[in-house]
């Protein structure tokens, strides 16, 4: 961060100095020259406190931190994830162009498309009826069992393209409580059901279990010898698959160059390619590429992906905004803030920079939301009325898929495009008392209600909008967050690709698990830890 320590002291400065958010909307101007389109995709980032100093200052700072080389060494192949000296290639997951890209004297681009090839084969035979279960019968039911970027990200595809479904029906089992996958095969038939299990070691504690569990429940309605008919694998780990009882054909492989969050483009979204086709699953994957193409070449001032990011840098670090709101007004889009937590969360939740050492300024801040219109129900009295200021990212369509409820769709674009306006209006004291008055309230009661109908406003919020949410739109804003997240690592100089966090919790949950069954205690547990095993031994005995 020393190249760019006096870049934020000089923003610190601009910040001091800011106008109000309603001074600086009187603009005329303000709209065009804080908003950018890539096609139909338009940022608008009119409504935070930016301003063209500001924003100057901030694209020295992806200047100072290199981040043009850092974008152009990940998408060469380079170990920029230094921590684990891998590739970062998650971008090659989606490149339809012909050059090839090497590793380690390996082409994955061409490694990538038959991989894709394979995949769309066992679609295209699982959705059209030629590949069966072991009694005949179609597939009309899939259940994809993960964890972290193996579930959020295929489940909240799944549900985003609902309109483009024309093949099996798909579930999601992630959550190690058996009432999740309990509450998933109630209504299943074993003999129409094909489960994939997704796990690059095929070792993750939760989704074996669930596996295992769902392996059980095909057995005792199908037998033993219906386990290859009826599951498929997403995992490397080829031996411990086929000791599963999944054949070789059925499983499919992606590489350590991809990290889980970023893998949905890989094997990892087959499921998502069973609901939609493989035709419409290029389609998104195109639409990412798009988005990495921008990334990869606009300039600075015009790249979306690096606004987003420098957008998210001066509320972190200028204005000490500790979290984030994302709210889509796409009840389609209901899993994307839990997506994006874990994209945003995982890779820049890091208090060490890439050489090891504390880092200078805060780092990724909380993600959270839902979608709106709920949120306005739930959280948005905070948002408009609370002592923290929490920016947020709407994401907004021009049409649904819809024609016969267009009177829904113009109410949602409307609460949406009111919204943003609220948090950056608010109402003033003054406000308050004329509507008060005009509703033939007298001084007194005026006096009483008045503050509590004032909005401080001056409340950032930055809002993405689109034609319509097809799977190409998807791709570009998946990928359009993902670059966000690399951009605003590279000028924390931390890696996002690694996530050790994880890991502790995990090594004390298998040190804890003999004691939970009844065993000692292990060497070191907390006297808390102790109480909680007491008491839960204690429960289950009535």
């Amino acid at each position: 961060m020393t190249a760019t320590q006096p870049l934020w002291r000089m923003l610190s400065s601009t910040r001091a100095a800011r106008r109000p958010l309603r001074a600086l909307q009187a603009d005329p101007d303000r709209f065009a020259a804080f908003s950018r389109a890539e096609g139909d995709l338009l940022l608008d980032f009119s409504k935070t406190e930016l301003e063209a100093s500001s924003l100057a200052l901030l694209l020295k700072v992806a200047e100072a931190a290199d981040v043009a080389g850092q974008r152009d060494a990940m998408f060469a192949g380079g170990r920029v994830n230094v921590t684990e000296r891998r590739a970062v290639l998650h971008t090659a997951l989606r490149d339809s162009t012909p050059a090839p890209l090497m590793l380690d004297g390996v082409d994955v681009k061409a490694e990538v498309r038959a991989t894709l090839a394979r995949l769309a084969a066992f679609a295209e035979a699982v959705r059209d009826g030629r590949l069966t279960g072991a009694t005949g019968r179609a597939f009309t039911d899939v259940v994809n069992i993960g964890i972290g970027g193996s579930d959020l990200g295929p489940a909240m595809a799944t549900l985003a393209l609902a309109p483009y479904h024309d093949g099996p029906r798909c579930h999601f089992v992630s959550n190690v409580d058996g009432a999740h996958l309990a509450d998933t095969l109630k209504g299943l038939d074993p003999a129409t059901t094909l489960v994939i299990v997704a796990s690059k070691t095929f070792t993750t504690v939760e989704t074996m279990c669930n596996a295992r569990t769902a392996r059980a429940w095909i057995t005792r309605a199908l037998g033993e010898d219906a386990v290859g008919a009826h599951f498929a694998a997403v995992s490397t780990a080829r031996d411990k698959v086929a000791a599963f009882g999944i054949a070789p054909e059925r499983t499919f492989g992606f590489w350590d160059w991809v990290g889980g969050r970023y893998s949905l483009w890989s094997a990892i979204g087959l499921s998502v390619m069973l609901a939609i086709g493989p035709e419409r699953f290029g389609e998104m994957l195109a639409g990412a590429e798009a988005m990495d193409r921008h990334f990869h070449t606009a300039p600075f001032a015009d790249n979306l992906p690096v606004l987003l990011a420098l957008v998210g840098l001066w509320h972190r670090n200028v204005c000490g905004y500790g979290s984030r709101a994302i709210v889509p007004y796409d009840q389609r889009l209901a899993r994307l803030p839990a997506y994006l937590q874990q994209l945003d969360m995982e890779s820049n939740g890091k208090s060490v920079t890439r050489d090891g050492l504390p880092v200078a300024q805060p780092t990724g801040p909380v993600v959270w939301g839902e979608p709106g219109t709920n949120a306005q129900h739930a959280f948005f009295q905070l948002l408009h009325q609370g002592t923290d200021v929490i920016p947020v990212e709407f994401l907004i369509a021009a049409e649904g898929h819809e024609p016969e409820l267009k009177e829904h769709h113009d109410l949602l674009v409307a609460s949406c495009l009111a919204q943003s306006e609220a948090l950056m209006r608010g109402r003033t004291l003054e406000e308050a008392a004329a509507q008060l008055r005009a509703q033939g309230l007298g001084e007194d009661e005026v006096a009483a209600l008045a503050p509590h109908r004032v909005f401080p406003g001056d409340r950032p919020s930055v809002t993405l909008a689109y034609r319509q949410l097809d799977p190409h739109t998807l791709g570009r804003l998946i990928a359009l967050y993902e670059h966000r997240v690399f951009v605003e690592a590279a000028v924390w100089n931390i890696n996002a690709f690694d996530q050790w966090g994880v890991e502790l919790g995990k090594e004390l949950a298998t040190a804890l698990l003999p004691a939970v069954r009844g065993a000692a205690a292990p060497a070191g547990a907390s006297g808390s830890t102790l109480g909680l095993l007491s008491h839960i031994a204690a429960s289950r005995q009535g």
